[in-house]
């Protein structure tokens, strides 16, 4: 029997859930000029705008289709997030102004801010993220090197702060990103499922995109710790200023100096990888 679904309309925006849900508690925030329904991680987000500002709306306890998982599970990840994003402001991440627990879910509320995101599975699905010249990934990589390094710089100096209070990246990929054309500038949008040291991999199959994942992101038992999150941060190099998986020096924008660096990171072997992301960034600052 086909699984049914709900359409609701909300001010300017459409979507669809399997379930009945009441939104009445966002209405009250503002008016809701866009919506963000295509993801897996189980949450529902919305741009709303009162009184001439604009604020993201995360919200966990609505049944998605495109989510598999339980929704109560989704509840408890992002009510769990609201921590960190306490603790790791930065000029690299989204600001968080408030969170909400509401009787039939939990909300987080951010700055809005006027980013496209690199990773934009719902309307340019690959191939189309890397030929459509209107895809926000296509068009990141038509920058010049310059511009791109500097947005790296975003990323890696975020990471190299969270190392120092404590925490571990865990499913950051291009779908973390945010970037804004007009200012050319980058923010890191979500850190719901970062954790904090020590960190085992009690899963398998870690959360996240394999693209920028660490041999023991996928390994039960293992640690995941900075040098797992030196890794990363060699995988979004390649991401941002080469051919992702296709980590051949003839596919990198940047340089000899900068690549080595990236190749060192992205090794296999957590031995010969930099020992932690501190140190990743001091070796590809130096390679400037």
């Amino acid at each position: 029997m086909p699984q049914k679904s709900y359409i609701y309309e909300l001010d300017q925006v459409t979507f669809q859930l399997d379930e009945k849900h009441d939104f009445d508690w966002i209405t009250k925030l503002g008016t809701v000029f866009q919506v963000f329904d295509q993801q897996d991680s189980g949450n529902i987000s919305f741009g709303i705008e009162k009184s001439g500002r604009k604020y993201f709306v995360k919200y966990a306890g609505a049944r998605l289709a495109a989510f598999s998982g339980n929704t109560n599970d989704a509840i408890s990840r992002l009510r769990a997030a609201i921590p960190l994003y306490e603790q790791l402001k930065h000029p690299s991440l989204i600001e968080l102004v408030d969170h909400i627990e509401l009787e039939s879910g939990y909300a987080a509320i951010f700055q809005w801010f006027e980013g496209e995101s690199l990773h934009p599975h719902w309307s340019f699905p690959p191939p189309a993220k890397y030929v459509n010249p209107a895809s926000p990934y296509f068009r990141f990589k038509q920058l010049p090197a310059a511009r791109r390094l500097l947005a790296l710089d975003r990323i890696f100096a975020f990471h190299s702060f969270i190392e120092q209070e404590g925490v571990v990246a865990v499913d950051f990929y291009d779908g973390s990103l945010l970037y804004d054309f007009g200012r050319n500038e980058m923010k890191i949008c979500d850190i719901d499922v970062y954790q904090r040291k020590p960190f085992i991999n009690t899963m398998g199959r870690l959360w996240g995109s394999s693209r920028f994942m660490s041999p023991e992101e996928f390994i039960m038992g293992a640690p995941i710790d900075e040098i797992s999150n030196v890794y990363t941060m060699g995988a979004a190099a390649f991401a941002l200023l080469g051919a992702e998986l296709d980590r051949s020096y003839a596919k990198w924008d940047a340089g000899e100096g900068l690549y080595n660096v990236a190749i060192k990171a992205v090794s296999p072997d957590r031995e010969s990888r930099f020992a932690s992301v501190s140190a990743f960034k001091s070796a590809w600052d130096a390679a400037l």
